[in-house]
């Protein structure tokens, strides 16, 4: 699984960040995640606001930092 966060570092891309790698770590969940702060490379996901979480490709939260349980749904779907 390829989880990206996409967000050119401020507080909430921050936070999303540790919500996911806290997910991923608590249930055993094998990942690759990447930090995205490229805008040329945010901008290629047709986003307007960060944070974002992107998984395989697909573009599932933007411009909010989800709960820790809607993340593990979200990477269980």
């Amino acid at each position: 699984m390829e989880i990206k966060i996409l967000g050119t570092g401020c507080p909430s891309c921050k936070a999303l960040e540790k919500i996911v790698r806290y997910v991923v770590a608590e249930n055993n969940i094998d990942a690759k995640i990447t930090m995205v702060t490229d805008i040329m490379d945010i901008m290629s996901y047709n986003i307007m606001t960060t944070p974002a979480l992107v998984i395989n490709e697909e573009v599932k939260v933007k411009g909010r930092v989800p709960k820790p349980h809607e993340v593990l749904k979200l990477l269980n779907s």
